[in-house]
């Protein structure tokens, strides 16, 4: 099972969002930012290596939060958020097609992947 981690990072204007552009599996749906962890690496290091990778930006780790456990056909992952803080650097998108920030009361109303709907679930109950 493959593990993948993501990035919550919320600040004043709300929850950083991405949505995955046309190229990407599952195209045009919203996900928290980061990827899979790999073979060797912490998820800790992995979610800061993959925000640096996809947005051009540094963060730090808060504290991790449930996994959620889900597959899209036979490819099955433990996706693992984390909730970060933005240190420096302005967000340059190098995969998606768009971000935003979302108030959290708003983060239903998205077309999300199907794992991060569990996801947001997750951070309510732990807000």
């Amino acid at each position: 099972m493959n593990q993948v981690t993501c990035a919550i990072l919320m600040d004043e204007k709300g929850v950083l969002v991405t949505r995955r552009s046309q190229l990407m599996p599952h195209p045009l749906k919203w996900e928290f930012p980061g990827g899979k962890v790999k073979e060797g690496e912490k998820p800790e290091l992995c979610i800061r290596r993959e925000i640096r990778e996809e947005l051009s930006i540094e963060i730090s780790v808060e504290r991790m939060l449930p996994s959620v456990f889900h597959g899209y056909g036979s490819d099955s992952f433990e996706l693992i958020p984390f909730v970060c803080r933005h240190l420096e650097g302005v967000i340059e998108l190098a995969e998606h097609s768009e971000f935003r920030w979302v108030p959290l009361e708003e983060l239903d109303q998205l077309d999300w992947l199907d794992a991060d709907v569990e996801v947001v679930r997750i951070l309510k109950e732990n807000l």
